[in-house]
């Protein structure tokens, strides 16, 4: 009994997520939420991964797109896209950023057996990104080390703009990326 006790105070928990038809997970100590995908701002001058800015109750919120980081193509939004919300760790400060979804899926526990070191082939990922391989029964979910994926200095730029031009910017531009809202 006592060695069950010790396994569940190890056992840690994770938002899964899906994009491009993969299952991803992140530490869920590193979510602050999940919202409606929303209209972005876009902003000039940055990686196409970065999509832009959005307004989350005053506060600038850099939104990453992690199927263009990853070399994929750029997903269409449907009612499922989400934006999750993550705190990450870039030179001692937190940063709150967004990250686009297809959906979400669940939390799910995971002890330390049922993470897999990544293959050294295989994944569209690259292998910093990844913490491991979680086991979700038959198939695995890729536990994305957000640190490393959301470690540019690129985002420190997207983060200094201040939350009234991004308001002033999405009041008259609207809806302009013609992106069926989700309801």
């Amino acid at each position: 009994m006592e060695i069950k006790e010790k396994e569940e105070a190890v056992q840690q928990q994770y938002l899964t997520f899906f994009l491009a038809d993969e299952e991803y997970a992140i530490g869920i100590q590193r979510v602050k939420e999940i919202i409606e995908y929303t209209t972005i701002t876009k902003v000039p001058k940055v990686p196409a991964w970065i999509r832009g800015v959005i307004n989350l109750r005053g506060n600038v919120v850099p939104v990453v797109d992690l199927a263009v980081r990853f070399g994929l193509a750029e997903r269409p939004v449907t009612k499922t896209t989400c934006i999750v919300v993550v705190e990450v760790e870039q030179d001692s400060e937190r940063t709150v950023m967004g990250v686009i979804a297809d959906a979400v899926n669940q939390v799910i526990d995971l002890a330390p057996k049922d993470i897999e070191e990544p293959p050294a082939f295989g994944t569209r990922v690259r292998l910093e990104y990844l913490f491991g391989m979680g086991k979700l029964g038959k198939k695995f979910a890729l536990i994305l080390n957000i640190d490393s994926v959301l470690s540019a200095a690129e985002l420190l730029t997207v983060s200094t703009i201040p939350a009234a031009t991004i308001e002033a910017r999405s009041d008259t531009a609207g809806n302009s990326e013609g992106q069926s809202e989700a309801t």
